[in-house]
């Protein structure tokens, strides 16, 4: 079963910190089979008042490889260096 990391993006900080982190992490989700579905673009309000500032919506094969791939020795320096330069909702959705 398929499942999503979703990353919603409140502040950046560091823009050039975060460059550097989107330039390096696709290895470390591919290691994990997986694959970014969104990455920022447009997009249009149509309920609601949510104001996301660079959504991320990566999908894998299951919720275990997300869990696998966000915990893991890759990850955590990439991780460490977007938590210096930005500040976001993540969460897992399994999906169907």
């Amino acid at each position: 079963m398929s499942a999503y990391c979703f990353f919603d993006v409140l502040k950046v900080s560091d823009p050039e910190k975060l460059t550097t982190y989107v330039s390096q992490v696709t290895p470390t989700v591919e290691k994990f089979e997986g694959r970014c579905v969104v990455r920022g673009g447009q997009f249009n309000i149509i309920e609601g008042n949510w104001q996301p500032t660079f959504p991320v919506l990566i999908e894998f094969p299951t919720l275990e490889k997300a869990h696998q791939w966000y915990n893991s020795p890759d990850y955590s320096k990439l991780k460490a260096l977007r938590l210096s330069a930005s500040e976001a909702n993540v969460v897992f959705i399994e999906g169907l």
